[in-house]
């Protein structure tokens, strides 16, 4: 016994100890062959490694352990998060894309009204440079025959012509009268030449804006059909639910069932159930005369609507022009609180405006939803609201 004691440099069964114990004492080094490792020289080189080796052989073990807790984390993930085929994640996935749907909408709208609007305006410096193409072409004639006239007579020395006249008073007249005209057409040329830089400038300037909308536009009409298509995949999914839950998201189809009840946002209209004016009385009929109709993308009526082309069609029907967007709708008249509400007010939803619809009274609205729905009543609270309006 004590023999084997005095030689702990020969013997396996010590350092094979300390070597099990070192990952967790953080003193030596962890042998990666464990007990298999029985020769003499593999000790003495642990222990010359220091620990250094161990720390290493450490963090590995510690990083593989971590490893294999991510691992496992991310393996039980799909078991712990919601299906996407839920009636919850289909609304609320739907919801999104119809709010991508609308702000993709009213930015095709203002891109449609720009571009129209410079078209006008490009058709109008056009004429403009046209007329004044046309008096220049004008003057250049004019002054082509004043400079052959004067070319044909120019081999004549003024002093000789004076010499040969019969009446030298008459020449004098007649040589101060066409250098006032040589003056007046050069002066007149000057000017109009400056005009015509003027309305090409202006010209081209228009064109080259009018090609930027119109490429805009391309854009946002890309992106309508990227909508359209994710819109078409929600229709399926909803399509792929029971009865039973496509028909409550049917009826509180705008934003996740707000129904704006005694106790909500019906609870704090107080503005009375009449209209605040004959105009309005009459947008509202308009709008009602609607109901029913179709929501289609850009649609300003009197066929199918999107939700600002509704409002604008509808107020047109009474007199008024309202601008083509719902974020310009929303300024169109005098902004009041939502309590005072009134049938014909516009009311705007959300931070961005995206969605507008007219109030009827009672706590409901009338507008158009979204693609693939028709102009109907909906509450007022269907979506947060963001200002009312009185045109």
């Amino acid at each position: 016994m004590s023999a084997h004691r005095a030689r702990p440099a020969e013997g396996s069964a010590a350092p094979v100890v300390s070597h099990r114990r070192s990952p967790v004492s953080g003193q030596g080094p962890a042998s990666p062959q464990g007990p298999a490792s029985s020769g003499h020289a593999a000790p003495a080189r642990h222990r010359r490694e220091g620990p250094g080796a161990g720390g290493r052989a450490g963090a590995v073990i510690a990083l593989s352990a971590a490893a294999a807790s991510a691992a496992a984390a991310l393996g039980a993930a799909p078991a712990d998060a919601q299906p996407a085929n839920t009636p919850e994640a289909t609304r609320a996935r739907v919801d999104a894309l119809y709010q991508q749907a609308e702000r993709a909408t009213q930015s095709y709208d203002a891109a449609t009204e720009r571009v129209a609007t410079l078209t006008d305006r490009v058709r109008g410096t056009q004429s403009d440079a046209a007329r004044g193409q046309a008096r220049i072409n004008t003057m250049r004639g004019a002054l082509g025959s004043v400079v052959g006239a004067q070319y044909r007579s120019g081999g004549v020395d003024p002093s000789l012509a004076l010499l040969l006249t019969s009446d030298p008073d008459t020449y004098l007249e007649r040589a101060t009268f066409l250098d006032r005209i040589g003056e007046h057409e050069s002066g007149t040329l000057h000017r109009l030449r400056q005009a015509q830089r003027g309305l090409d400038q202006e010209r081209a300037t228009a064109a080259h804006e009018l090609a930027q909308l119109k490429q805009s536009r391309a854009e946002v009409a890309r992106h309508k059909r990227t909508v359209e298509a994710k819109l078409a995949e929600a229709r399926r999914l909803l399509a792929a639910l029971p009865a039973a839950d496509r028909v409550p998201y049917g009826r509180a189809s705008r934003g996740g069932g707000r129904p704006g009840g005694p106790g909500g946002v019906l609870g704090a209209l107080g503005g009375g159930s009449s209209p605040a004016s004959s105009r309005a009385a009459a947008a509202l009929a308009a709008a009602r005369s609607a109901l029913g109709r179709p929501y289609a993308w850009g649609a300003e009526g009197p066929n199918s609507f999107d939700c600002s082309g509704l409002m604008q069609w509808a107020y047109a029907q009474a007199g008024v022009a309202l601008p083509r967007t719902s974020q310009a709708q929303r300024y169109a008249g005098r902004r009041i609180p939502l309590s005072e509400a009134r049938p014909g007010d516009l009311v705007t939803y959300r931070a961005d405006a995206g969605h507008i619809a007219m109030y009827a009274g009672h706590g409901q609205v009338i507008h158009a939803p979204y693609p693939g729905a028709s102009v109907r009543y909906d509450p007022v609270g269907m979506l947060p609201v963001s200002s009312v309006t009185r045109v």
